[in-house]
């Protein structure tokens, strides 16, 4: 096409990032060639330029440049703008018919199907008939602008029941969500081998893949590689010692987590040789295909209001619990019931939630450290003040002393200097200390306003000691 292109957001896109909104709507054009159209300004949004990572809003018109590659409904090979995704063959009519007679449920959001046994959720090797393959057929016939469909979530290939689809990306990106925070919840019913000694409990064992089995098998390791897995069950209703009905609730999504939780406690499912080995089959005419059933899922709804289905059971699942004399109304019952439960961080998130924990402490530590040091600083300032002030008093102190000391630390009888002696209105003496021994003083001195001893002891200065 030699023509640019407009498109229009979608309520679905909204939110989206560029590049996925290609992914979604032009899957023929590569990362390098939309990240190259962005460089160089040729993708605008609104008129803008527009990077990979920019996020739309519905109603935004995203301008695509010419190119040879086809548009976004059309099923034309692609040329060099980028490689066309692998088409998948037309369905038959039959897969048509059997794809909608699985439909539980359907409005403009979700399409809950009822799942068989035996039948895959996706393609692998050597697997050729799965859902994914066959959701083309839940599209409108004729209509080559509608979105198709896509799946949130897995089921075992033997197991049965309740899968949802989603059938918008918007919708997809919503449930994606209640997935991821465990929000949605799951009702299971088993047929187990066996009748639990605890008709009601949690299985909190994690899980690993088994080494050498190239990941198609789990086991329990309650190491370090362990990924965490929870699992609540309780008695429905038992068949003597020989079988017991039980309902499952995964608080986890771990693969074969129900399956491997049951044989690690000692009752496997009736018909998984895989974990159960043999003795996982019962005598008799029950059958040997798995017995797990997804029955219920409830999960929010992007109108708000919870979307709630219930699948009903397959022939062999029926039938077994028919053998056995269990009554379909007292599982019903029990399962009107769901257990909410409280979601426990994973390792990663133990971690981060540690880390800010050490960051927050260290935080207020640090402002602790200051309001001390500051205190200290201050502390020390005043004392240094106390200190400075002790030291000039001190200071003054001696100097007062001295003075003193200098004017009055002599006999009050002999004048010991020449100040002396001024003071006491006598001659000016020669510096000798007193007269001689025996001689008659020429004159009365008058008493100095401080007493020697005492001046001298304040000043601490050592002084003569006044004769009585």
């Amino acid at each position: 096409m030699d023509q640019v292109r407009q498109f229009t957001v979608g309520p679905d896109d909204a939110g989206a990032r560029l590049d996925r909104w290609f992914k979604r709507h032009l899957p023929q054009i590569g990362f390098a060639t939309i990240s190259r159209w962005a460089r160089t300004g040729q993708i605008r949004v609104d008129g803008k330029r527009a990077a990979p990572e920019d996020r739309l809003a519905a109603g935004q018109t995203v301008r695509v440049p010419p190119g040879e590659h086809y548009s976004a409904d059309s099923h034309v090979k692609a040329g060099a703008a980028g490689k066309a995704p692998r088409p998948q063959p037309p369905l038959s009519a039959a897969q048509i018919a059997a794809v909608d007679a699985m439909v539980l449920h359907r409005d403009r959001a979700a399409i809950v199907l009822n799942k068989p046994p035996g039948l895959a959720t996706q393609g692998g090797s050597g697997t050729h008939e799965h859902v994914d393959g066959l959701l083309d057929g839940l599209t409108p016939p004729g209509d080559l602008k509608a979105p198709r469909p896509r799946l949130v979530h897995r089921l075992d290939k033997d197991t049965s029941g309740a899968l949802l689809i989603a059938a918008t990306p918007g919708s997809a990106a919503f449930f994606a969500k209640r997935f991821a925070s465990r929000s949605a919840q799951k009702i299971y019913w088993a047929l187990v081998v066996g009748v639990p000694g605890i008709e009601e409990g949690l299985v909190d064992l994690p899980l690993a893949k088994q080494p050498g089995t190239g990941g198609e098998k789990m086991m329990v390791d309650e190491t370090a590689h362990g990924a965490p897995a929870r699992t609540r069950y309780r008695v429905i209703d038992r068949a003597g010692n020989r079988a017991a009905w039980v309902e499952l609730q995964p608080f986890t999504g771990r693969t074969h987590q129900l399956r491997v939780h049951m044989a690690a406690i000692g009752h496997p499912i009736v018909g998984d040789g895989k974990y159960g080995g043999a003795e996982a089959f019962l005598s008799g005419s029950i059958s040997r295909k798995l017995h797990l059933h997804a029955r219920r899922l409830r999960i929010d709804h992007p109108d708000g209001t919870p979307l709630d289905v219930t699948a009903p059971l397959p022939e062999h699942f029926t039938a077994s619990l028919a053998q056995l004399g269990f009554d379909l109304g007292d599982g019903d019952a029990l399962a009107a019931t769901l257990v909410v439960d409280r979601p426990q961080p994973s390792r990663e998130g133990e971690k981060a939630a540690a880390k800010a924990h050490a960051k927050q402490y260290r935080k207020e530590r640090r402002g602790e450290r200051r309001t001390r040091v500051s205190g200290e600083r201050g502390g020390a300032g005043e004392r240094g003040l106390a200190e400075r002030g002790g030291k000039a008093g001190l200071r003054a102190g001696k100097a007062v002393g001295k003075a003193v000391g200098k004017a009055g630390a002599r006999p009050s009888g002999e004048m010991g200097t020449k100040k002396g002696a001024k003071m006491g209105g006598a001659k000016p003496f020669s510096g000798k200390t007193g007269a001689k021994p025996g001689t008659k003083p020429r004159a009365t001195p008058r008493k100095p306003p401080f007493a020697g001893p005492r001046a001298s002891q304040t000043s601490g200065q050592t002084g003569t000691k006044t004769p009585r």
